[in-house]
């Protein structure tokens, strides 16, 4: 694991209360996550069948991940925990909106401590959320509380590839990305099997380097007047944001940055 000191969950209420969250959804739409559509759908297929089920998405955001689930796989009924209350808001007005709020709850909550029932969830799901979570450990020990025995945990997230950081590298995207750490795929592993999961899924999507490419493309062609909007016409920060993530771009096309992928079932 790689870390960084003097971040944590304020930071990440702060960039998702703020613009910076609202120029991620700009850039990566409404699922804010690599991949968007396509893979929620990978990640469901590799969950297994999830019809008529309920589940938790712990890190829900503004519940995107909880409506393709229901409007998709045909889940029952989701419960959101998230502890930003500006996304919790926008989550639950889209669910008005798409009429979806009859199955779907948020929850305001730390995802270590969601203060759910135990055992009472058929799976927990989650969408490249879970590296801004400061302890994972704590994280992951929750899901499998709430998980009952046999069912799936299902996930994606960001994650340091097989070629590691440099400590200069470490930093200075944490730093950027606001996450107090970053894990890589075996660490993720180790974790689930401590807490008593057969991991059937860890690997690498291949798909981070090609998204970035795709966000950075968008914004110098398509989306560069909406973007200056949302950060106030701040000409310098549009460029310093722009160099980061390039910087971010060049990481992922080295391998040293990519999307995990992960199931498990808990024992």
């Amino acid at each position: 694991m790689r870390s960084i000191n003097g971040i944590g969950l304020e930071n990440v209420q702060a960039v998702y209360s703020g613009p910076e969250g609202d120029l991620w959804e700009l850039i990566m739409g409404e699922q804010i996550h690599i991949g968007g559509l396509a893979s929620s759908l990978a990640l469901s297929a590799k969950a297994g069948d999830l019809k008529g089920l309920k589940g938790v998405d712990l890190c829900c955001c503004s519940g995107a991940g909880m409506r393709f689930l229901v409007r998709f796989c045909n889940v029952v009924g989701m419960t959101g925990v998230d502890a930003t209350e500006k996304v919790i808001l926008r989550g639950q007005d889209r669910c008005r909106q798409e009429g979806s709020s009859d199955k779907i709850r948020f929850v305001h909550r730390d995802v270590g401590d969601t203060g759910l029932i135990a055992g009472a969830a058929d799976f927990v799901w989650g969408e490249d959320a879970w590296c801004y979570v400061e302890d994972k450990a704590s994280l992951i020990r929750e899901a499998v509380r709430i998980v009952k025995a046999g069912g799936i945990l299902a996930f994606t997230d960001w994650v340091e590839g097989e070629i590691p950081l440099t400590p200069d590298e470490g930093k200075r995207l944490l730093t950027f990305m606001k996450f107090p750490n970053i894990l890589n795929v075996q660490d993720y592993k180790v974790l689930l099997e401590k807490n008593g999961c057969r991991v059937i899924v860890a690997e690498d999507t291949a798909q981070f380097a090609s998204h970035v490419d795709l966000y950075l493309d968008m914004l110098k062609k398509q989306l560069t007047y909406d973007a200056l909007k949302i950060i106030g016409f701040d000409m310098a920060l549009m460029q310093s944001l722009a160099c980061e993530m390039m910087f971010m771009q060049k990481l992922a096309h080295e391998g040293k940055l990519v999307q995990g992928r992960f199931v498990a079932v808990k024992k």
